[in-house]
């Protein structure tokens, strides 16, 4: 019990300095006492806690959950991160860590592979999402936590580890040998040529690579003939604040604003311009959204639409335009801390309001969307001088609903989506020619790349949807059948080939994307009115 105390003492000695020294700087000194007064109180009652709670308790444990409830009550986005969801973090904004390059998950006690990045020693192992890895180095991985598994199958590149796999369809374990590897976190999903000019860039994340990324795959396409553009933002959480600034600066000439943020200590009141030259600040520009996209893709989407640089297409975004500063405070633990708002170069606060238990907020991409009540004091104006309106989210210029790869289905389609069907589905095709793992007599279905997705295809995955316990309206299934076709393409090339084809394929049958395309006119009279306004200005 003694060294229980200590730790939790510790821990929360740590805690408090690193939240007194770095958040709170000089203007603490003249509150130290209360401060002192409030961590006696903390302090006391977990003495209380562990010297006579009725079971042992986890100190540690306690006082991460207790940091966490103190920052639940300021804002929905301010957060505490275990060591293994800090480390997480950081492999985000870094873009790379070293690894087999597959996300997992404890399902069922057993530790199951999420999703790999293509091109990893995992991908190129033969190991897919919904394989169940049984045995690490001899270990019986079953009943392992996530970090157990993760802290047995990481380590130094070249290094390799012994795991097996349990696969639907096969009766024995695979044993696999896997070297470990440098693993970079692409951000860029896909890019590619639409047709002889309309150049398609998805952008899925944004980590420290971001803009490095977009550059590479915006002078391929331009090298392939790209006269316009349709960047692709939808579902993109967000990421680091410069990488956001970045991406901007490509497509905003020197000098232009890109967001301003302003907060309560003084160093949070910053002015973001573009810096450099660009390549691209005469191209035609199309950005997609939906109710997803957030954060640094809101910072994007809101700059180009305020200079008039760029036609807004899909769903309102979410709203998330709260600065967070991330703090490492003890023991690899990490806090996430809102110090400031941002705002687009209009002056439009993009953040949407909250209620007192973040509930309305936390669900908004869940809801269909509506018409917002706008006040006269939340209007802007673009560069151009086109209405734009704060306090919201990035409003789309051209408004088309598409929750789900820009599809709008019904109830039934976005259940069946929100189960797993379709990458469960999945599982039981293989590629032909796809020699990883040579075991026979697997009983799956070969596809080639360009497969279709038939009536006899349908009816397989509406039986396997029942057998999954969900009662199947055939009305209601044929409602949705170019939906479920499309989903069903997607994660079968997902798995199998690759997220490129994947993305490919999906954009010929993706509702907005092709609404999206159709609007490239209005994007370049768009241009035409941003050089207006620019030669405006410049008189």
């Amino acid at each position: 019990m003694r060294g229980m105390t200590s730790l939790t003492a510790g821990i929360g000695v740590i805690v408090f300095s690193a939240l007194v020294g770095g958040l709170f700087g000089g203007r603490v000194l003249a509150q130290q006492d209360s401060m002192t007064r409030h961590f006696d109180a903390f302090a006391s009652a977990l003495a209380a806690i562990e010297a006579n709670f009725v079971d042992e308790v986890d100190s540690e444990r306690l006082v991460y959950r207790a940091i966490g409830g103190m920052l639940q009550t300021l804002d929905p986005h301010s957060n505490f991160m275990d060591p293994r969801s800090y480390a997480q973090l950081r492999e985000r904004q870094e873009g790379r860590y070293y690894g087999l390059g597959i996300r997992i998950n404890v399902l069922d006690g057993r530790i199951t592979v999420m999703s790999l990045f293509e091109g990893s020693p995992a991908y190129r192992s033969g190991i897919r999402a919904g394989d169940v890895i049984a045995r690490i180095e001899g270990e019986n991985a079953i009943g392992m936590s996530s970090e157990q598994a993760v802290r047995r199958l990481r380590g130094p590149r070249g290094t390799t580890v012994n795991i097996s796999i349990r696969r639907d369809g096969y009766e024995d374990l695979i044993p696999l040998d896997v070297e470990r590897d440098e693993i970079n976190i692409p951000t860029v999903r896909a890019s590619f040529m639409v047709d002889g000019e309309t150049g398609y860039v998805r952008l899925g994340d944004f980590s420290e690579t971001s803009n490095r990324e977009l550059r590479r795959a915006l002078d391929r396409l331009q090298a392939e003939g790209m006269g316009q553009l349709l960047l692709d933002l939808r579902d993109n959480p967000g990421g680091p604040l410069d990488q956001a600034i970045s991406v901007s600066n490509q497509f905003l000439p020197r000098g232009d604003m890109i967001v301003y943020t302003r907060g309560r200590v003084s160093n949070s009141d910053q002015d973001y311009h573009a810096r450099d030259e660009s390549d691209f600040t005469g191209l035609p520009i199309i950005v997609l959204v939906n109710r997803s996209s957030a954060s640094a893709s809101e910072i994007v989407a809101g700059a180009l639409q305020d200079h008039d640089r760029a036609l807004v297409v899909g769903e309102t975004t979410f709203g998330k335009a709260l600065v967070q500063s991330i703090y490492r405070v003890s023991h690899g633990a990490g806090l996430a801390l809102t110090t400031a708002r941002y705002y687009t170069p209009s002056g439009r606060m993009i953040q949407r309001p909250w209620d007192g238990t973040f509930d309305e907020y936390l669900t908004y991409s869940l809801r269909e969307q509506e018409t917002p009540l706008r006040a006269p004091a939340d209007r802007k104006f673009t560069d151009a001088g086109r209405e734009v309106y704060s306090g919201g989210g990035i409003e789309p210029d051209h408004f088309m609903a598409g929750p789900i790869r820009g599809f709008d289905p019904s109830r039934l389609g976005r259940l069946l989506a929100a189960r797993g069907d379709f990458a469960y589905f999945a599982r039981r095709f293989s590629a032909v020619g796809d020699t990883r793992i040579p075991v026979e007599g697997d009983g799956r279905e070969l596809v080639s790349r360009g497969f279709t997705v038939d009536d006899r295809l349908l009816e397989a995955f509406k039986e396997q949807v029942r057998s999954r316990g969900l009662t199947v309206d055939d009305e209601d299934f044929a409602g949705d059948t170019d939906f479920i076709r499309a989903m069903i393409h997607y994660e079968v090339d997902l798995a199998l080939f690759g997220e490129a084809e994947a993305w490919a394929n999906l954009f010929v049958r993706d509702p907005q994307a092709q609404f999206a395309v159709s609007l490239f006119g209005d994007a370049r009279r768009l241009l035409d009115l941003s050089d207006d306004a620019l030669v405006a200005a410049a008189r």
